[in-house]
């Protein structure tokens, strides 16, 4: 993994390393492809037309709903994974951008208004997490939806990790691009209509009700 060394002003010794990429391959990491088939049905719903990958890592997601017909654009702050998802999936644009960017900014989009925006297993990695839901929102037209999971985190799931003395391998730090935000259904679904976002629908998937892995979240952009 590369990175460019941040100084500390005081000393001029390294003090942090910002990353640039996250370790994306051609094949891996593949930790949420369970996730990539029920979002896949959610996306179906209203025949659109542009889906925009938002965190489409190494294009895996993007490629199956560029196979469904769908015109894709993926971002990625990533620039190992747009390499790969480049080479996985030609025919769809990928672009690496941030998500404190106007969408309207980036280049190579055929539209800056998107059908559908997706974005699995990423709003728990973001410092700013607003900044996704943010980006989401201006990146859909009037009516378009955006379909998107972090981890499942509830009260018997809790309840469970702490019974089975498992919580500090859950929470744990010591792997990089952890997860540093834990969502309920109800702290992201005030998130989602601070921003303007209508909750239309909600799932848990993996595991079973309620100690899932993932929760699937579908909100809308209002007409009007």
């Amino acid at each position: 993994m590369s990175g460019v060394p941040v100084t500390d002003e005081a000393d001029q010794r390294p003090a942090v390393t910002a990353v640039d990429t996250y370790g994306w391959g051609d094949t891996s990491p593949q930790s949420a492809g369970y996730l990539n088939q029920p979002v896949r049905a959610l996306v179906a719903r209203g025949s659109p037309h542009d889906v925009l990958d938002a965190r489409c890592g190494n294009g895996a997601l993007a490629g199956e709903l560029a196979s469904d017909g769908y015109r894709v654009v993926g971002v990625d702050a990533d620039r190992e994974g747009i390499a790969a998802a480049r080479r996985r999936v030609p025919g769809a644009t990928f672009i690496q951008s941030s998500f404190n960017t106007d969408p309207a900014l980036l280049g190579g989009t055929p539209d800056i208004k998107f059908d559908v925006v997706v974005g699995t297993e990423v709003i728990e990695h973001l410092y700013s997490p607003h900044e996704l839901v943010e980006f989401a929102f201006a990146a859909l037209r009037p009516g378009g939806r955006f379909v998107f999971t972090p981890p499942y985190h509830g009260f018997l799931k809790n309840l469970a990790l702490s019974l089975a003395n498992a919580l500090d391998r859950h929470f744990s730090m010591d792997w990089h691009g952890v997860h540093i935000k834990f969502w309920s259904r109800k702290t992201l679904a005030r998130l989602l209509e601070a921003k303007g976002f209508r909750m239309i629908g909600f799932r848990g998937v993996g595991r079973v009700p309620y100690l899932w892995k993932s929760m699937i979240f579908i909100a809308e952009r209002p007409v009007g």
